[in-house]
C-alpha cells in the first residue's frame, strides 16, 4: 500500500515521525524526528524514502486520528531555518479552472478574451506534451518562505489590510534540493492555498500582493506517484455546521498540464536549486468558494477531504492585526 508520511509532536513534546499504510496502521518511525531529515537520508543512500523507513524500523502504533484531534500533527515537511522553504504555485491548470478566473478578471470588451482566459487556453494547447519535451509555461506565483506555512487544525490568519481570505482546495508537490542541484520530489500533500479573492478581482496585476497569505498542508505526505483522477470535497463550516460545500477534481486526467511540465517550468530556473532547500509547489485548483459569492468569516472551518487521502485537513479562519509599515532611516 502507498505509503503517508505525518509529522507530530509526542505527548513529551518530541517530535516524531509516523508511517501509515493508510488504513489503520500507523507507526512510530524509530530515531526519524523530521521528514527533511529521512528525505536526506534517502537521497544519500541512494534510496527511497519507503526503504529508508523501513531500514529504521517501526515503533509502538499511533492513533493519528486522536492525535490530529487534539493538535499535536504539524505540517508534514519543514526545514530547520524556514528562509530555505519557498512555497510557490501555479494557476489555470486544470479543466474548468478557467471559468471562475475569467469572470474576475474579464474586459469591459465581451468580445476580447481576457488574459487568463488566454493563459488557461494556451495550457490546455500545449500543457501536456508528448515525447518528454517541454510545454507551455504555466502561470506561475510566489507565496512566501516557510515562515507562511500553517499545519492541520491551526489558524489561517489574515492581516487586518486585506479585503478577504477565502481557500483554494488543491493538491501541493514537495519537494527537496540534493547537494549536487537536483531537485527530488518526496510526495504530495493536501492543500488550502489561502488567498485574497476580493483584491484579485480588483486588477489582475494584483495577483502577487493576493497571493502573499499563509497557506496550509498535511496532515500527510503522500510517498509515491500521485493518482490521476482524484475526488475530493471542499466546504466551509459555520459555528460547526456547513455553509458551503462543493466536489472539486484533481489529479491529471483533470489538469490541462502535466505535472512534470509544471515541474520542469519551476524548477529550470537556477535560483530554485539551490542545495538544501525544500520547495512546496501548488498545483492549482477549478474550485473556490468565492466564485459562489461567500465570503468567509473570522471562526470560519476550511475543511478540505479527497481521498487517497486519509486524513482532512481543517483550519480555522483568523484576522490578525496588521504590522506597522514605517521605515525607518539609517
Amino acid at each position: 500500500m502507498t505509503l503517508r508520511l505525518i509529522q507530530m509532536l509526542g505527548t513529551d513534546g518530541g517530535r516524531t515521525v509516523i508511517a501509515s499504510n493508510g488504513g489503520t496502521q500507523a507507526r512510530r518511525v524509530i530515531g526519524a524526528t523530521t521528514v527533511y531529515a529521512l528525505a536526506h537520508a534517502a537521497i544519500a543512500a541512494h534510496s527511497t524514502l519507503a526503504a529508508v523507513a523501513d531500514a529504521f524500523g517501526y515503533g509502538e502504533f499511533v492513533d493519528v486520528n486522536d492525535a490530529l484531534r487534539r493538535g499535536r500533527i504539524l505540517a508534514p515537511v519543514d526545514h530547520p531555518d524556514s528562509a530555505h522553504m519557498l512555497l510557490t504555485g501555479t494557476g489555470l491548470t486544470h479543466l474548468g479552472s478557467a471559468d471562475a478566473r475569467d469572470r474576475m478578471h474579464a474586459k469591459a470588451q465581451s468580445h476580447t478574451a481576457s488574459d487568463s482566459m488566454k493563459m488557461f487556453q494556451m495550457g490546455v494547447e500545449g500543457g501536456k506534451p508528448v515525447h518528454g519535451k517541454p510545454g507551455v509555461q504555466p502561470e506561475w506565483f510566489y507565496k512566501g518562505d516557510g515562515s507562511s506555512i500553517v499545519g492541520p487544525e491551526q489558524p489561517l490568519t489574515s492581516p487586518a489590510f486585506a479585503l478577504n481570505g477565502g481557500e483554494e482546495p488543491e493538491i501541493a508537490g514537495i519537494y527537496v534540493i540534493a547537494a549536487d542541484g537536483s531537485p527530488f520530489r518526496l510526495g504530495f500533500a493536501l492543500a488550502n492555498e489561502f488567498s485574497d479573492h476580493v483584491m484579485e478581482r480588483m486588477n489582475y496585476l494584483y495577483l502577487a500582493h493576493s497571493k502573499l497569505r499563509p497557506a496550509s498542508i498535511g496532515p500527510e505526505l503522500l510517498v509515491g506517484e500521485l493518482p490521476a483522477d482524484i475526488h475530493g470535497t471542499a466546504r466551509i463550516r459555520r459555528a460547526g455546521n456547513p455553509i458551503w460545500e462543493k466536489p472539486f477534481l484533481t489529479g491529471e486526467a483533470n489538469m490541462s498540464h502535466h505535472l512534470s511540465n509544471l515541474e520542469h517550468h519551476h524548477f529550470k530556473y537556477p535560483q530554485f536549486r539551490r542545495p538544501g532547500d525544500l520547495h512546496v509547489h501548488f498545483f492549482g485548483t477549478a474550485t473556490i468558494s468565492f466564485a459562489d459569492g461567500v465570503l468567509a468569516q473570522d471562526g470560519d472551518v476550511f475543511e478540505i477531504e479527497a481521498q487517497p487521502f486519509t486524513l482532512p485537513l481543517r483550519n480555522p479562519l483568523q484576522t490578525v492585526p496588521s504590522p506597522p509599515t514605517a521605515v525607518s532611516i539609517l
